[in-house]
């Protein structure tokens, strides 16, 4: 199917594994250039092999930084000033009881889940109406809709997302440009393993189950 992506510039955020790893090989098949964030250059390094492995005409990018940082984020925008499609997937998880979680969680996830992507939106939304083209999606959860009551913190800044998207699609009325959140299901990434695997770590539950 040709999603009509072909030359089209496209930052996944969280791109060096699980879903925003996905998405970014999906970019690569429909000929789009995706440029492959993570805090870690030898990882990034990693996937942009691999895409070019399987997707030998590709042009996937390196576009290294901690985007929870400003001073990185800053460094970010110099280098790609301006994109065609965000895709802000990256964000952190925990099951944890609510009576642990204290101010500091609460305030650590709105950081990470919700102002990091918010300040890449702010930045390349307005020179997305300018060119009158442009997709933002958020990467959120079912958590936004049906909390699990297993992440609290999780969940809140999962909805923010969604109510995010929502007030910024506003201003796109009368453009091509788009602004929508994704709601996946439970997704079996590396991330998700591993917090499955200390959850039940003291279980006699084999691992299938």
């Amino acid at each position: 199917m040709d999603l009509g992506l072909t030359n089209k510039t496209v930052l996944i955020t969280g791109s060096t594994k699980g879903i925003g790893k996905a998405i970014a090989f999906e970019m690569a098949r429909e000929g789009a250039i995706p440029l492959i964030n993570g805090r870690k250059q030898e990882a990034v390094d990693q996937v942009i092999t691999e895409i070019k492995k399987q997707f030998p005409n590709s042009s996937p990018k390196a576009a290294t930084a901690d985007i929870t940082n400003e001073a990185e984020r800053k460094n970010l925008f110099q280098a790609f000033p301006q994109v065609d499609i965000l895709i802000n997937n990256m964000g952190i998880f925990e099951p944890m009881d609510y009576q642990d979680i204290s101010d500091a969680i609460w305030e650590k996830f709105f950081h990470v889940n919700v102002l990091s992507g918010n300040a890449l939106a702010k930045h390349y939304l307005p020179k997305m109406l300018e060119q009158d083209f442009g997709r933002i999606l958020f990467i959120a959860s079912e958590e936004a809709l049906m909390p699990s009551g297993e992440m609290p913190q999780y969940s809140m800044s999962k909805t923010m997302n969604l109510s995010l998207a929502k007030s910024l699609s506003k201003l796109t009325r009368g453009t091509q440009v788009t602004v929508n959140t994704i709601l996946p299901g439970s997704t079996l990434t590396e991330g998700v393993t591993a917090m499955l695997e200390t959850m039940y770590q003291d279980s006699k539950l084999p691992k299938a189950e």
